[in-house]
């Protein structure tokens, strides 16, 4: 009787821990990404021109991209993202703020999904609860959360489902997430092809799991190759797929696979050192590396499958031409995340002691909060900290009136087209008609601040056509406070 009590109470007990934890970073997440958004922290690119989407599906057409490009073209040109129409419907409930919502949502929905994978019998549930702690708080998550909305981050949530789904043998349900997750955005489906091959060599003594694991992979394959080589050129103005940024190694994904396959010494030395040139991107790949070791890479050597799928993650950022993509901002780490969240933890769950158990469960936990803290205090990479320190005081104020900026904004009439500059696009973009300024059109009302950076353009020409605009008899001012 005794017995029974405490193994009845202790799953209980742990699952209220669950519940704990997935409330906390609730907060913490929305403390994040909601106030960046009210403070004017999200940008035309990519959550303004995502917002617009959202309005023009909600109304049953496509959407042509035309808040940031001068030829406008089918948003899916761009990326072949599937699940923005799907959540068209919540910017009826949620307005501006639907797709941070639904990432904070999908990232904890990640955690949980973590957290059932390892749950699976009594003994697991610290190692399940230190695999969810580790997860929330890896600083690939805790970027994607301050940097906007992207169906990547939500894409990546799902897997660890499709793990558990896999573990389980449940083949319906498997099949249904991988298709789902396929949907979220054309590069994923390349990353999956890895996953799929791993996850078949972690159970490569099933026969049946590992043949339709390997079918998963070459159908991810096959979707990734139809839909960048025919799909999007054909939706293209240009005709051609728009993110090959890979010109180290050639002109063409079959001709830099090639380049780099013939010349493998050139390319594991592109994975660590500068490879452009540029001088901004010195020490940036190499901070990325050393984050992802605090935070528990080398538990994957002894379950190389983790690290088979994140190679196509480790290729993609470190070949990129844009040095940006090699560090630890944004959305460009949050695939890392449950691959190395399910890897780490299954090493350390499987330790010969309880003892050895908990010191290597507290190890990652705090390898990744370590790292976490460092995107917080000091990088290489230049990462905007006013956006993720919700420790600070900065991050609930900007050196204007905020409150005054969106009283101003709520006066312009629902109808009209709009150019605003970037931070000011997602507040406007449940319209049929709304522009990254300097793109004007038909726009009939301008929105643009001296205390906002000037991107896409540089100071100079920011302040020639913005100077330009206020002096023309042609445009009447309306509102004006704090520059």
């Amino acid at each position: 009787g005794n017995s029974c009590n405490f193994t009845c109470i202790i799953p209980a007990r742990n699952n209220r821990y669950a519940v704990f934890m997935v409330a906390v970073f609730s907060i913490i997440y929305a403390m994040i990404a909601l106030v960046n958004h009210y403070h004017f922290r999200t940008y035309a690119l990519d959550l303004g021109a995502y917002t617009n989407a959202l309005w023009d599906y909600a109304r049953f057409r496509w959407n042509d991209s035309s808040v940031f490009r001068a030829v406008p073209e089918n948003l899916l040109a761009d990326h072949f993202d599937l699940y923005l129409p799907a959540l068209a419907p919540l910017s009826f409930v949620f307005g501006t703020y639907t797709l941070p919502v639904v990432q904070i949502v999908a990232i904890l929905a990640g955690g949980i999904g973590i957290y059932r994978l390892f749950s699976s019998n009594a003994s697991g549930k610290g190692t399940a609860l230190a695999a969810m702690a580790w997860f929330y708080l890896f600083f690939g998550v805790f970027s994607a959360v301050a940097f906007d909305y992207h169906s990547n981050v939500v894409a990546a949530c799902l897997v660890p489902w499709l793990m558990r789904a896999v573990k389980r043998r449940r083949a319906f349900a498997a099949t249904a997430l991988l298709f789902l997750i396929l949907a979220s955005k054309e590069n994923v489906s390349l990353w999956m092809a890895f996953v799929c091959l791993g996850l078949a060599f972690e159970y490569r003594s099933d026969h049946g799991r590992r043949y339709a694991l390997l079918a998963g992979s070459a159908l991810s394959l096959l979707w990734f190759a139809v839909v960048t080589s025919l799909v999007m050129p054909l939706l293209s103005v240009k005709g051609s797929y728009p993110h090959f940024h890979y010109t180290h190694f050639g002109t063409s994904l079959p001709e830099a696979i090639a380049n780099a396959a013939s010349r493998p010494g050139e390319a594991f030395l592109a994975l660590f050192v500068n490879h452009t040139g540029f001088p901004p991107g010195y020490g940036v790949k190499a901070e990325f590396h050393i984050l992802l070791l605090v935070s528990g890479l080398p538990f994957l050597f002894l379950k190389p499958q983790y690290l088979l799928m994140l190679l196509p993650l480790f290729f993609q950022k470190m070949f990129h031409d844009n040095y940006a993509l090699w560090g630890i901002g944004g959305q460009y780490s949050v695939e890392f995340a449950p691959v190395m969240a399910a890897g780490i933890f299954l090493v350390a769950g499987k330790a010969g002691s309880a003892r050895l158990r908990n010191i290597l469960l507290v190890t990652a936990v705090a390898g990744g909060l370590a790292a976490t803290v460092r995107t917080m205090d000091n990088t290489v990479y230049f990462t905007d900290k006013s956006a993720i320190r919700i420790y600070k005081a900065g991050h609930y104020r900007r050196d204007y009136d905020v409150r005054a900026v969106h009283q101003a904004l709520d006066t312009i009439p629902a109808n009209v087209a709009v150019s605003a500059q970037s931070p000011f696009v997602p507040h406007l973009a449940l319209r049929d008609h709304v522009y990254q300024f300097p793109i004007i059109r038909d726009a009939e009302y301008l929105v643009f601040s001296e205390k906002e950076l000037p991107y896409p353009l540089d100071q100079e020409t920011f302040d020639s056509i913005t100077g330009a605009m206020k002096d023309s008899p042609a445009w009447k001012k309306i509102w004006q406070k704090e520059g």
